[in-house]
């Protein structure tokens, strides 16, 4: 800081390097080449002391991993410094500098000095066209803890944003009131961590997007679609313009309404969704598809039982996210043990058949995991014949009903079913207290589909839907679950695929391959895409959003470059087009905030799920007369 640096003239060489330079501006034709030339020396001597005191202040942060290991080097480069031999370290810096990953940093206010020290300091503008790289790439072409540095210098920024969000930032950061700035981005800069790591920030500190193309083809060979946006710092003084169109705003999510910042839950989504049981060990389980010799033969599951009849009570159909997706009926292939949260002892006096399994077939792994203290699944070692997590509030949720909906947390296409109650569900399940077609009709419907994969994550190409970010934050139409209209739309939809399914002895990932296939003629795919569109228009029209259209068309998901392409699938999806994508999604965004408004006056909170009951819920409880 200036206290300490008092007295080095630090002021006084940015201010004879800031006069040589405005003397080369300012040059006539009577100055000689080499009369610029000495000026131009003489600006760079000036500030080479001053650059070496902002190269050692950052070098001590990249020489540990750890505050105190930087605090250590930071002080010892400031008594260097102090003490007048700082150019002791000059020999420490250039290998630094010419290392394979290079430290070459750049100081905006030494290099610019003319700039920071006016009145109302910084640039006027920024244009450019930042590197396009996501977090891994970011990570790997850096120095080690770049990143750290990152957000160090940019707060309420996320670790796995795009570097083009610090780019913003830094810009954002070195314009002066009312400056601009328009740079090329990634078409994610208004998407996830991207966009609240920048655009967000941004806008909520003073920025303002005044001007935005969200989708603009790379002229070059690549198949790349980029973003332009154009950002003012201070007063909005400037016409807004989106896509070409003029607009009273845009938001960091690049919408023309709405709020910046993310989607809030809201509290009348608490306690409907859940995941299911996370069992940590697959020796809990009777499964002949079992290719690691893990899980017990069915076999050995049945001569359990004829000679211990009481240990029905404990197994329980157990059925996963793969399952779901892949039977054509949303059948089960699997059993699993579950004790619940019952004691060692009362296990081993009346099911002692069971307790010889999970002791040969998970006691092991659950105490080398002790071992493991980064799994943060030792805790569990001591009572290595329950689940990791019994999911309670879900089973307890559910109790009484016939039915629930269920979707798995990962799929190529968002996709609902409804699954008996009586089972046991995995932890790639999620879960839902729900039983009419209504509440599935909103589920499955297109407008709950962008929301999610606008919020949601991905793996691979596909979603991840995680209820808290999906689900809890999701605005559906008042009455959602019971409403006359979904009913019927959503009864006429579910039974059509369910027979559809069934008859061709394909299951909901393969059903929806061929929906989204552009070279699909069955014309029964045709019509359950059909009966979709009717879905869509019966929500849509429950919002009251009677405007807008529901024609779909099979677009591409993202710009390809067709001849590299290959004979691999094409990212071909029956979808809205992007602008009533974007219309709607604008729409739900602005009802989340609403909602979040409202529910703040009258003292709501999205708070925990509904709380479990006084005791575990029995496999016996659930299982029936199924043996």
């Amino acid at each position: 800081g200036q206290p300490i640096l008092a007295g080095f003239g630090v002021r006084e060489k940015l201010a004879e390097a800031s006069e040589l330079r405005r003397r080369i501006r300012e040059a006539d034709d009577t100055v000689t080449d080499r009369q610029l030339r000495s000026l131009w020396r003489g600006a760079q001597e000036a500030l080479a002391e001053v650059r070496q005191f902002g190269d050692l202040t950052l070098a001590a942060f990249f020489a540990g991993s750890k505050p105190k290991e930087r605090e250590s080097r930071r002080a010892a480069y400031q008594q260097a410094i102090l003490d007048r031999q700082a150019l002791r370290h000059a020999a420490e810096l250039k290998t630094r500098r010419d290392a394979e990953v290079p430290f070459a940093p750049f100081h905006w206010e030494i290099e610019f000095p003319e700039v920071f020290e006016r009145e109302n300091p910084g640039f006027d503008g920024f244009v450019g066209n930042p590197p396009f790289a996501g977090h891994v790439t970011v990570v790997e072409s850096n120095l080690s803890h770049y990143t750290d540095w990152l957000r160090t210098q940019h707060p309420e920024s996320a670790g796995k944003c795009d570097v083009v969000a610090h780019f913003y930032r830094r810009a954002f950061g070195l314009l002066r009131e009312g400056g601009a700035l328009g740079l090329i981005a990634t078409n994610t800069i208004a998407q996830g961590d991207t966009r609240s790591s920048g655009l967000r920030w941004i806008c909520e500190h003073g920025g303002h997007i005044y001007r935005a193309t969200r989708r603009v083809k790379w002229p070059g060979e690549a198949a790349v679609v980029v973003s332009v946006v154009h950002v003012e710092k201070g007063q909005f003084r400037r016409q807004k313009i989106l896509d070409g169109d003029p607009v009273d705003r845009i938001t960091a999510f690049l919408f023309h309404r709405g709020g910046h910042a993310d989607p809030s839950r809201l509290a009348a989504n608490a306690g409907k969704s859940f995941v299911g049981s996370y069992i940590l060990g697959m020796g809990f389980t009777f499964d002949d598809t079992d290719k690691k010799g893990v899980a017990s033969p069915l076999a050995h599951m049945q001569r359990l039982i004829e000679a211990e009849p009481h240990s029905r009570e404990v197994i329980s159909p157990y059925i996963g996210g793969e399952e779901v997706n892949t039977s054509s009926a949303h059948e089960h292939h699997r059993y699993v043990i579950n004790f619940g949260e019952r004691s060692e002892e009362k296990c081993r006096q009346r099911w002692p058949g069971c307790l010889a399994i999970l002791e040969e077939r998970v006691k092991p792994s659950r105490l080398a995991s002790t071992k493991r203290s980064k799994s943060g699944h030792g805790h569990r070692a001591a009572v290595w014949w329950q689940f990791m997590h019994h999911a309670k509030d879900l089973y307890t949720a559910i109790a009484g009903m016939d039915r629930v909906l269920a979707n798995s947390q990962v799929s190529a296409n968002l996709q609902f079913a409804f699954l008996p109650s009586n089972k046991v569900y995995a932890h790639t399940l999620n879960v839902y207290p729900f039983q009419t077609y209504s509440a599935f009709c909103a589920l499955q419907s297109r407008p709950h589909e962008v929301w999610v994969r606008f919020f949601g994550s991905s793996m691979k190409d596909d979603l991840r839907y995680t209820p808290s970010d999906c689900f809890e934050t999701f605005p559906f139409p008042d009455g959602w679950d019971n409403h006359p209209a979904l009913e019927a739309a959503g009864k006429s939809y579910y039974e059509y695929r369910a027979a559809l399914m069934v008859d061709n002895g394909e299951g909901m990932t393969q059903t929806y391959n061929r929906f989204h296939d552009l070279y699909e003629t069955d014309p029964r795919i045709t019509e359950l895409r059909e009966l979709h569109d009717a879905m869509d228009r019966v929500v849509l029209d429950a919002y009251g959003w009677t405007d807008i259209p529901t024609t779909c068309d099979l677009l591409l998901d993202y710009e390809i470059d067709e001849a590299a392409w290959g004979r691999k699938k094409k990212p071909y999806r029956y979808r809205w087009p992007d602008t009533v994508r974007d219309e709607v999604l604008a729409r739900l965004l602005a009802l989340n905030a609403a909602r979040a408004a409202a529910e703040a006056r009258a003292g709501a909170a999205a708070g925990p799920p509904v709380p479990g009951r006084s005791r575990p819920v029995d496999a016996g409880d659930i299982l029936g007369s199924r043996f």
